[in-house]
């Protein structure tokens, strides 16, 4: 996607809480007061309340590396959206970052076809991971609306995980399971990812490159969880999907 529209497109344009770029906010530091009512909002909120509909962060790594895997997604995110149909209802908000310091988040999608839409309007481009600002839009998100569950599908970190931890371990208070699908063997994303699904309760699993049915089973998993909660996860594990992978894993 090579420019944003002056006045985003409700639905499948992307939006921003910072004005017309697109970028995603930088994470404050927080004060003392921040803490306590950070923790007491956490300790309050209800992960799956009744009959709410679910809410799930679609995380892409689209830097350069990763064009293959993003076309690959476009296909089967549509998955997602009938996985958690049989359960109930889903939305999804993309988040991605791409280039030099480019973040963005759409709104919150409920039709597959339009995040389809979406998805195919936006090419990869070369960069650094990101991967810190998608934790703080997932934390600012779940803070203000309530996120069930995140997916974070990449295979590079090229960041100071300290810091990507404390993110994370914000989410684990929050209830928000963080899923991080890996592509291929980099190691030191390995002990990230592991280390950010440790945190939240999340899971991590790796994928091979361009292996499509895969990556399917993990996204289909994680869209039973949103969708329904722990329960639907291990319904869908009990069929010999690949939602046996996360459901050991998880706290």
């Amino acid at each position: 996607m090579s420019r944003e529209p002056t006045k985003p497109r409700s639905g499948d344009a992307v939006s921003s809480q910072a004005g017309t770029s697109g970028k995603l906010p930088q994470a404050e530091t927080s004060t003392s007061d921040d803490i306590a009512a950070f923790v007491a909002k956490a300790r309050a909120m209800s992960p799956h309340a009744p009959g709410a509909k679910g809410r799930l962060i679609f995380a892409l790594d689209a830097t350069m590396s990763r064009q293959p895997t993003w076309d690959m997604a476009c296909t089967l995110q549509a998955d997602m959206f009938r996985e958690a149909a049989a359960l109930g209802s889903l939305d999804i908000r993309l988040v991605y970052y791409r280039g030099f310091n480019e973040c963005r988040a759409s709104s919150w999608i409920s039709d597959s076809a339009r995040l389809a839409s979406l998805m195919s309007r936006i090419d990869c481009r070369g960069g650094n991971t990101q991967i810190g600002k998608v934790l703080s839009e997932a934390r600012r998100e779940a803070a203000a609306s309530g996120v069930r569950a995140v997916v974070f599908v990449g295979d590079a970190m090229e960041e100071k995980v300290d810091e990507l931890c404390a993110k994370a371990g914000e989410l684990g208070m929050l209830k928000v399971p963080v899923f991080m699908f890996q592509e291929g063997h980099d190691a030191v994303a390995e002990q990230a990812f592991r280390e950010i699904a440790r945190l939240t309760g999340g899971a991590w699993c790796r994928f091979d490159p361009g292996a499509a049915a895969q990556l399917r089973e993990l996204l289909r998993a994680a869209a039973a969880y949103a969708a329904g909660g722990r329960e639907a996860l291990l319904k869908l594990a009990r069929s010999g999907s690949g939602a046996a992978k996360l459901i050991g894993q998880m706290k």
